[in-house]
């Protein structure tokens, strides 16, 4: 168990941040996944840019890495131009 006041509240904090981080990556998770099942190319552009945005502020808050950051947009990029 921690022996200092500020080591408990890294803890507590660091669960809360865990918490945060892990919601924010399952949602973009979900969008990632409802982009890839549009068919319409009108819709899914529409959505591209949502969906880069939560994609760069998970690279920005190191929750995911920047080169991941980058496959991930490309890959996204050439399905909805591919539609």
């Amino acid at each position: 168990m921690a022996n200092h006041k500020s080591a408990l509240k890294r803890i507590r904090s660091n669960e809360a941040k865990h918490l945060r981080n892990k919601y924010h990556h399952k949602t973009t998770r979900n969008a990632i996944r409802n982009l890839r099942a549009i068919e319409v190319k009108k819709d899914a552009e529409a959505i591209l840019s949502n969906v880069i945005s939560m994609i760069d502020k998970l690279a920005k808050n190191n929750i995911i890495h920047n080169n991941k950051a980058a496959n991930i947009k490309s890959n996204l990029t050439k399905h909805v131009a591919a539609l």
